[in-house]
């Protein structure tokens, strides 16, 4: 049970006794004046002058000063905890590489908009529910470049994310073993328990210096996970053109070497996907975030710290000053 900001209570059933406070007090007013020896007058008009002393200002001091101790007593067992939820997780967590294909390709809108934002919309979600993971960003077209080093700060990420387009690198090609090599390179020193690269592209391998497979098993030497997914319709896909009269559309083959695809991740461990609109790109991701997730186990802790010392010790002071009143104060003498 929380009642205030990060603070819990271990025995919250217990503050369901703090309605006693009230109700001492009502007998004290109530039940508890009415059994105080008393002498009946006719009049007290005469002594209206008359002003009360300070013991009989402070008649009722005690009764509060219990009653309060009570209820602080009462708080104190229910054992009150705070905690600091910025210290509290520590995870075994994956370290992840997000490849993206830049080729010019990417503009086709097979998906909607085009295939490229709707690889960025989904894998911003993806980013976003794992907070514990390190992740990274490599886009590629004819060469491949690191947009975002592995990183914890999501933030900057999702910022380097949301500026990627196609023109960044030279569109003219896709160069898939670049991109894995230089995933692997960004990977290979971590010592997260899994690394893992997810490689999204439309087309086939046709530009860089590394080959796809070669590749592949560099990542399999260093312990690294390549999930594949090639995205674009079946048939052909509108691909806009500018032309002096506007932007005019004309189908394009898609063509996605799956061979290859499914050869990298089999070859690291991975699967390959097929996405050909959004809603299955989506499935696919969720796929992946599942299959990881069922790999590494994350362990998070709560750090508490007691807090009932101060409301005992409040309480305790209060009893003592309330016995000190009532015994030695405010006696009466007989």
């Amino acid at each position: 049970m929380t009642l205030f900001n990060n603070v819990t209570f271990a025995y919250p059933w217990i503050l369901y006794l703090l309605p006693i406070v009230p109700l001492m007090i009502l007998w004290h007013w109530k039940i508890g004046k009415a059994k105080q020896p008393s002498l009946t007058y006719s009049s007290l008009d005469m002594f209206g002058g008359i002003p009360k002393s300070w013991k009989e200002k402070m008649n009722g001091a005690p009764v509060l000063l219990r009653s309060v101790a009570v209820g602080l007593l009462i708080v104190a067992l229910a054992r009150p905890q705070t905690y600091s939820s910025s210290q509290n997780i520590t995870t075994e967590g994956i370290d992840i590489i997000l490849c993206l294909d830049m080729s010019g390709s990417m503009t086709s809108e097979d998906l909607k908009p085009n295939r490229i934002d709707a690889a960025k919309a989904v894998a911003a979600q993806f980013i976003k529910e794992r907070p514990n993971d390190r992740i990274g960003l490599v886009i590629f077209g004819r060469q491949a470049f690191t947009q975002c080093p592995i990183t914890i700060d999501h933030d900057v990420l999702l910022n380097l994310l949301h500026k990627v387009k196609v023109g960044m690198v030279n569109p003219d090609g896709t160069a898939i073993g670049n991109a894995i090599a230089d995933a692997v390179g960004r990977l290979r020193y971590g010592k997260a328990k899994s690394k893992v690269i997810i490689l999204l592209t439309d087309g086939e391998n046709n530009a860089g210096q590394v080959d796809p497979l070669t590749a592949a098993e560099i990542a399999k030497t260093y312990g690294v996970r390549v999930y594949t997914i090639g995205v674009g319709t079946n048939g052909e896909a509108p691909y806009p053109v500018q032309t002096p009269f506007g932007v005019r559309y004309q189908m394009v083959p898609v063509k996605i070497d799956t061979t290859l695809l499914s050869k990298i991740s089999s070859i690291t461990g991975g699967e390959f996907f097929r996405a050909t609109n959004n809603r299955s790109l989506e499935e696919v991701y969720r796929r992946i975030d599942k299959l990881e997730k069922s790999k590494i186990k994350v362990t998070s802790y709560r750090n508490t710290t007691e807090l009932f010392s101060g409301w005992l010790d409040a309480g305790l002071i209060l009893l003592v000053l309330e016995l000190g009143m009532s015994k030695l104060v405010l006696k009466r003498v007989p």
